[in-house]
């Protein structure tokens, strides 16, 4: 069964804890978070597909939506 980024990352918490994991292994627990991040954004942009657009006025345009575009416009903070 595919697990979502947040899954893995509290099965992987889990799995130090009964290691016995101590203060060394937090650079380690912090590495990890980057990576579950990274899937993240993965599993988001898969989930979304890309999508047809239209417009609701006359203008009556289309373009295409990918997950990235999807992604960048709700997750990415940008200066303005």
């Amino acid at each position: 069964m595919k697990q979502t980024a947040v899954e893995m990352l509290i099965e992987y918490f889990l799995t130090q804890q009964k290691e016995g994991c101590s203060h060394w292994c937090i650079h380690d627990l912090i590495a990890q978070l980057y990576v579950f991040k990274e899937i993240e954004k993965e599993q988001i942009i898969e989930a979304h597909g890309n999508k047809l657009k239209q417009s609701r006025d006359e203008g009556n345009y289309e373009y295409w939506f990918s997950g990235l575009d999807y992604y960048n416009k709700a997750f990415k903070k940008t200066e303005q």
